[in-house]
């Protein structure tokens, strides 16, 4: 459950590594919080798209690439960010709270009433998380068999690159299809309000597109991941599932500290270095990609004291789960509550809540790393 323990070598020896990825680019692995937090602010560096990727000389014949909200850049992504900054302010989502319980609960409730064994993964970390994203942003939930698979695809690009870029084509035409929908049939959701905006010209199609992309591959995808491994971390030690159930209001202290403590993605972000820079004595040249690790910088004892032990009450706790800097998430307030409202329900409905002794399944050719199949009874 916990990342590579080759990150902790690096950190230790060699915090920048020469690497070479799966498909044989060359990179730079930066592995100290430090580093990883002066990276993603650092304006020195861009984020190529998908198309871009790997940076050589054949990337202008793959053609124009497709953006997500992290490849966005200057005055495109800060109309963006700020068109989208108060339907995901910290009011907003406090709003929508009872709403995202009352789903919880209902899905919950189902899961008690066909009784244990259950796999929570199927039952309620894949829906929950799913439906409010659907609710939110106008993708119509009915409509999940067709984006899902290559949602899947897109968020595991850097190990199967082409097919990658073939999912997110894929969805970049669905989504094509889900605004031009809004424009005839306007909501109260997130794309129909973007489309407003950008037929009055506050944003471009372009970046609704971006943004319909990020929602698709990840709006709900990682949630789902944090749940079902957050879940799986409480239960393997049982201890600290009954701490849990037994003290309330320690759970958003535990949330921020599972989402330090767990690498819900192996993977890395990309950047591109805009011009020569000296990171640890050794020069990334202007062009060349460089990888920070958050989840090797999540474990970084420099910056958090017993780092490879999950400490539910850790009161210091500057992850980087949901990045730094211009491309910090902007839906971190939303997928908080949502983890802190999964696990309450959970907890509420469940409190004897216990792992069956069947090894939860997995997902073994990805970067994406969290059970396919959790069994749990009561």
């Amino acid at each position: 459950m916990g990342p590579p323990p080759q990150y902790a070598l690096l950190r230790r020896s060699c915090p920048l590594a020469r690497v070479t990825t799966p498909f044989g680019a060359p990179a730079w692995y930066v592995t100290r919080y430090d580093d990883v937090r002066k990276l993603l602010a650092d304006d020195r560096f861009i984020r190529p798209t998908i198309n871009d990727w790997p940076l050589d000389a054949d990337a202008a014949a793959r053609g124009p690439g497709l953006v997500t909200m992290m490849e966005l850049d200057g005055p495109r992504h800060a109309a963006l960010r700020q068109a989208l900054a108060k339907p995901f302010s910290i009011r907003a989502t406090r709003r929508r709270r009872p709403a995202l319980r009352a789903t919880a609960d209902r899905l919950l409730a189902q899961i008690a009433a066909n009784g244990p064994p259950r796999d929570l993964v199927s039952g309620f970390f894949e829906p929950f998380p799913l439906l409010v994203m659907c609710e939110l942003v106008g993708i119509p939930y009915a409509e999940r068999a067709t984006f899902l698979a290559a949602a899947d695809t897109a968020l595991g690009a850097l190990v199967t690159l082409e097919e990658g870029r073939a999912a997110t084509r894929l969805l970049r035409s669905y989504t094509a299809s889900l605004l031009e929908r809004r424009r005839r049939a306007p909501g109260g959701d997130l794309l129909s309000s973007l489309v407003e905006d950008c037929d009055r010209g506050a944003v471009d199609e372009e970046s609704v597109h971006a943004f319909g992309l990020s929602m698709l591959v990840a709006g709900y995808r990682t949630t789902t991941m944090f749940l079902a491994n957050a879940a799986l971390a409480l239960l393997t030690e049982p201890d600290r599932y009954d701490r849990l159930v037994g003290d309330r209001a320690l759970v958003p202290t535990a949330v921020e500290e599972l989402l330090r403590f767990l690498p819900v993605q192996n993977g890395v972000i990309v950047l591109q270095a805009r011009q020569d820079v000296t990171v640890h004595g050794r020069t990334i040249r202007a062009g060349e990609a460089v990888l920070p690790v958050v989840a090797a910088a999540n474990r970084d004892e420099r910056a958090f004291p017993e780092a490879d032990r999950l400490v539910l009450d850790r009161q210091a706790n500057p992850h980087l789960a949901f990045g730094r800097g211009p491309h910090n998430c902007i839906g971190a307030h939303l997928a908080r509550t949502q983890l802190s409202v999964g696990l309450e329900a959970l907890l509420d409905h469940f409190p004897r809540l216990r792992l069956t002794g069947q090894p939860p399944t997995w997902e073994d050719h990805s970067p994406v790393r969290s059970p396919l199949t959790l069994q749990v009874t009561w």
